[in-house]
């Protein structure tokens, strides 16, 4: 059996259409997730500084930041941010709102930009957007009540009435928002926000392991070896096995070198630290109680399950239609017809069953509070995800061996 599946593996990597989708697909995967590198640029008081030097200055400036947002040092940020708007000279006024300028921006402002837009985010309501202007209108005389506004807004953020949660889901939130340790640890963490927002470029990976699946079981109808293979000892039993076993072996394979050389790029320029920083230090009101290395390697592992499903409806597909192409001709818009339908929520059917397609799979949407309900029972979408693509994996896989079987040989 094993001499078998090496064959059948060395069959689909050795197949010249594989060599060439699979290099195609390996570059334009190299080109996506090193564009952030190449196109990377931030400001100093010198001027604008690109690429890796602005990684690297940036990088060092959050570092000096690395500190547990306690509500002391909340409170001290903050009051030391208002107090620099109490001298005319350190402001600047775009006919719109006032801002820092000169030295007062440059050096203090300036490297706590992303700290302070995180610090006044989380005092805005659902949907609101006011940006540094926000600290500016807040009372800091008895404290920041930094945590206890968090709660109150995710509290306002579960009873919006346009969210359409039940009380079984609120609670299912409430409960997840309480594994949330507190107070946040702060730091660098640019190479992992990169990678959870760009997860879905692998979807170009996961058609390129299909395109080289799909002529498992038809390339042998359109070849006419199916008639050999059939009526051998072996044919319709342990061959397909064979076959099958080695597609999705070579299918786990090909994508993770795929995602090898996306992680690998990522973090090769930007380093691997914040891993084990909380993704409210990304946004407060992420529901998740995860670091970003694990929300990185949980959003990645729903990925695989979608890979081994595709995989598994590309072989369905493959035993049951005589020709590669017709198997892509399928695949193609179920794989990327996702791309341009938009959510409007996150509630009502059409948004929910758009959140679980391939390519809005590919998605972690860490930051939006999409529940599914059974029953008495409330799951969120990644744990829903995960199911849903196992479940297809369990299904397709065995009616592809079924419709290899059961072909019949033309006379």
């Amino acid at each position: 059996m094993n001499t078998l599946i090496k064959y059948e593996y060395l069959k689909i990597l050795r197949r010249k259409s594989t060599l060439i989708v699979m290099a195609a697909s390996l570059i334009l995967t190299a080109f996506l997730f090193g564009l952030p590198v190449l196109q990377y640029q931030t400001y100093s008081q010198d001027g604008v500084i690109k690429g890796s030097q602005g990684i690297a200055y940036d990088k060092k400036l959050a570092e000096a930041l690395a500190v547990p947002l306690t509500e002391e040092y909340i409170a001290k940020t903050i009051r030391e941010y208002q107090k620099l708007f109490e001298n005319p000279k350190n402001i600047g006024y775009d006919g719109d709102e006032t801002f820092l300028i000169g030295d007062a921006y440059w050096n203090f402002a300036a490297p706590r930009e992303k700290l302070l837009n995180l610090l006044a985010a989380n005092y805005d309501a659902p949907g609101e957007i006011t940006g540094l202007s926000r600290l500016l209108k807040l009372d800091m005389t008895d404290g920041a009540d930094f945590y206890q506004t968090r709660n109150a807004k995710i509290e306002t953020l579960l009873n919006t009435p346009s969210r359409e949660l039940s009380d079984t889901q609120k609670s299912y939130w409430r409960r997840m928002n309480s594994r949330t340790d507190t107070p946040f640890e702060y730091g660098y963490f640019g190479g992992w926000e990169i990678l959870l927002n760009s997860l879905e470029l692998l979807i170009f990976a996961l058609l390129s392991v299909c395109i080289a699946s799909a002529p498992v079981f038809s390339g042998e109808y359109q070849s006419g070896t199916d008639a050999v293979i059939l009526c051998g000892k072996y044919g319709r039993t342990k061959l397909i096995s064979a076959k099958i076993i080695a597609a999705l072996l070579f299918s786990i394979s090909a994508f993770t070198l795929h995602v090898i050389t996306a992680f690998g790029l990522v973090l090769a320029a930007f380093g691997t630290d914040g891993w084990n920083l909380p993704l409210q230090t990304a946004g407060t009101s992420i529901p998740y109680p995860y670091t970003f290395l694990q929300a990185a390697f949980i959003s990645l592992g729903v990925i695989y399950l979608v890979l081994l499903a595709m995989t598994g409806l590309t072989l369905f597909l493959s035993a049951n239609m005589k020709s590669p192409y017709t198997v892509l001709i399928v695949l193609v818009p179920v794989l990327f017809l996702p791309m341009f339908l938009t959510p409007n929520g996150t509630a009502g059917i059409y948004n929910l069953t758009l959140f679980l397609l391939p390519y809005r799979a590919a998605m972690p949407e860490i930051s939006k509070y999409i529940t599914y309900q059974f029953g008495g029972m409330a799951a969120d979408v990644l744990t829903v995800r995960a199911v849903l693509y196992t479940a297809f994996t369990v299904v397709f896989l065995p009616l592809a061996r079924a419709g290899f079987r059961k072909h019949q040989v033309s006379a």
